[in-house]
């Protein structure tokens, strides 16, 4: 999913070539550029700095009606976006009612609407990348099967189950970051992930249907679910990577990872025979191809407001956008689609979401933080 790039566009506008700083015997601070030449990071440095000095001159008044613009943006797009895959997933087709069962080429077309929005972004921006062709590989590989997982997991659960389940992608990044990036992080940030647990186990919490007991529940689509999360965490860890030890822009990442994403996904379709099916479903039933097309320009217009929101405004408004966005395509998508809910279910959704933006909250205040203390 969309959602799923989110993480490499707001590390990107880090300093992707994160400069290490080491004290000399003179007590003088060296910097290292790493691999990046020193042309493009001093470019690169001008670049964010006229950006920044751009959105401190602009009145209230403007940064309010460009956040109206550009937030509304992430919510219109991606709301719509999620309409259409929904419609598309659980859609049933002609007199016989056929389902649409062919994610790789959904996924395919979606890949291949980014790539060109990023094509088009990073031919105007001059830039030096060093990132090695496998590192991508790995984390294209990684990207395309968690998208290609969640809209598995679309055949065996409704799409609230789906969003809440995918809002749980802290945890797996979390993971990755102890096991193999030997991160460690503040107490508050194991005490969002224990909250989002909770509140989650509280929304499978359910009757067993055609009994009176109770119980989780968990099936192929949450199978799927945790496949997916669990290729978000391997993504994090190798754009982390990426972020640290190499020099990229986000457009590049974006473009890269979708145009390697695109073969693989391309040539599982030729390999399994669903691209000759998806052919033949297209033909008898021309409407999906209208509606694949515009769930694709929908994700790709939605990663645009996302990029210029987080470079205008920063992660933590981006990240609360985002978030509201799911919660209200939560509520929209039950609504539209009459999703069954209970108390229950809306507690559990409301300790998940509460827990995503305290934890977007504490990280801003974090990130603030430790940037005072470089400084000092």
């Amino acid at each position: 999913m969309p959602d799923n790039l989110r993480e490499s566009q707001i590390g990107s506008l880090r300093p992707n070539y994160y400069s290490r700083v080491s004290n000399e015997t003179s007590g003088n601070r060296r910097v290292h550029l790493g691999s990046a030449p020193l042309d493009s990071v001093l470019y690169t440095y001008l670049e964010r700095m006229s950006t920044l000095n751009r959105v401190s001159q602009k009145s209230w008044s403007s940064l309010a009606w460009g956040l109206l613009f550009w937030g509304g943006g992430i919510v219109v797009f991606y709301s719509v976006f999620s309409y259409l895959q929904e419609k598309i997933t659980k859609g049933q087709y002609g007199e016989e009612k056929k389902q649409f069962t062919y994610m790789q080429s959904l996924v395919l077309v979606q890949c291949l609407l980014n790539c060109l929005v990023a094509y088009v972004n990073k031919s105007r921006i001059r830039n030096v990348d060093t990132v090695p062709l496998h590192m991508y590989t790995v984390s294209s590989i990684s990207y395309s099967l968690a998208m290609l997982f969640s809209n598995l997991a679309l055949e065996y659960i409704n799409y609230p189950t789906q969003v809440l389940g995918k809002s749980c992608k802290p945890i797996p990044i979390l993971i990755a970051g102890v096991l193999f990036a030997h991160k460690s992080y503040h107490w508050r940030k194991y005490l969002y992930i224990v909250m989002i647990v909770c509140g989650m186990a509280i929304f499978l919490y359910k009757e067993k249907p055609g009994s009176h007991t109770k119980g989780f529940t968990f099936g192929q689509g949450e199978g799927f679910l945790v496949l997916s999360l669990c290729m978000d965490g391997i993504t994090g860890a190798v754009q982390d990577r990426i972020r640290h030890y190499y020099h990229t822009e986000k457009w590049n990442m974006m473009f890269y990872m979708n145009l390697i994403s695109s073969f693989i996904l391309g040539s599982g379709a030729l390999v399994t025979g669903e691209f000759v099916d998806f052919v033949s479903f297209v033909q008898t039933y021309p409407d999906v191809l209208v509606l694949m097309t515009a769930f694709a320009i929908c994700g790709a217009l939605g990663q645009c407001c996302i990029f210029h929101t987080v470079t205008e405004y920063g992660p933590l408004t981006c990240s609360i956008v985002t978030n509201l966005r799911k919660l209200f395509t939560v509520v929209a998508s039950i609504i539209i689609f009459k999703h069954p809910y209970t108390t229950k279910d809306a507690i559990g959704a409301g300790i998940v979401f509460l827990a995503l933006f305290f934890d977007a909250w504490d990280s801003k205040r974090q990130h603030h933080l430790s940037r005072k203390v470089v400084k000092e």
